[in-house]
């Protein structure tokens, strides 16, 4: 499962992290090109409208919410939510090849559903069953497909051309698709935002206080993010075509090398 406001909370938290190691810089020029954001000057314009928007609904509701409902009660509904999008999670590990995860991932789901009421606890953590979320964006990426041009989608958040595709696929297995009816798939989706947004306000806090082009941090934490995530945690180093760290080993190199005629035997 994948949503909007996910794919945000992972880019501030990713951002954040940068920031507080120092690797966080502001461009000299903002509104320079990107080759990864060719639609900038849009992006920026429905940034702004989803700050709006943020500031004007989300992030009082999600206040409110964090101030008022107990947290145990939010944790429990954090878990339930969590469990429903490890299922489509499990599949995503299938699609990509990732068997031993994917059968770990199921496990977690069969623990939780079973030993934690329905997903209402999570005792499958304690266990060594860790979440890895897994979406079709990533599934996408795991079998060569580039993630495209970054896009600032409405009301939904960062995101690129790829992930944008991937989360059409994603949006059928979201747990506000689960109610029969259309008032209990709006409860249920009504939920899962301010559940998130709730889950951010200590991040966003603390970013609102930072001097930076916000825009340009959310972006470029948002791609890192994905990038780690489609490989695990271990993209590959950028080519910059003169490091003597790109030439090929010696096994390699003979390796690839063209193979030469075996030499005659002498004559006698």
């Amino acid at each position: 499962m994948r949503s909007g406001l996910p794919r945000l909370r992972l880019a501030l938290a990713a951002g954040l992290l940068a920031l507080l190691g120092g690797c966080a810089s502001v461009p000299a020029n903002p509104t320079a090109a990107n080759p990864a954001d060719p639609w900038e000057n849009w992006n920026r314009k429905v940034y702004s409208f989803n700050d709006k928007v943020d500031e004007a609904v989300l992030k009082p509701v999600a206040t409110a919410y964090r101030d008022t409902v107990p947290e145990l009660v939010r944790t429990g509904i954090g878990n339930v939510l969590g469990n429903i999008g490890d299922v489509w999670s499990t599949a995503n590990h299938f699609l990509q090849g990732k068997f031993q995860s994917g059968l770990e991932m199921g496990m977690r789901v069969l623990t939780n559903s079973v030993f934690g009421l329905g997903g209402l606890l999570d005792p499958a953590t304690p266990m060594g069953l860790t979440r890895r979320s897994e979406d079709f964006g990533q599934t996408l990426g795991r079998w060569g497909v580039g993630g495209g041009p970054f896009v600032m989608l409405p009301l939904l958040g960062p995101s690129t051309v790829r992930d944008t595709a991937g989360w059409v696929v994603d949006r059928p297995a979201s747990p506000s698709n689960l109610p029969p009816t259309a008032t209990g798939r709006n409860s249920l989706t009504a939920i899962s935002v301010i559940d998130l947004r709730a889950n951010l306000l200590s991040t966003t806090k603390l970013l609102d206080s930072v001097a930076l082009d916000r825009y340009s941090f959310v972006r470029d934490a948002y791609l890192q993010r994905r990038l780690d995530q489609v490989y695990d945690g271990a993209p590959p180093m950028e080519d910059f075509g003169d490091d003597p760290l790109d030439t090929p080993a010696p096994a390699a190199a003979a390796a690839s090398a063209p193979a030469r005629p075996a030499a005659r035997p002498a004559s006698r």
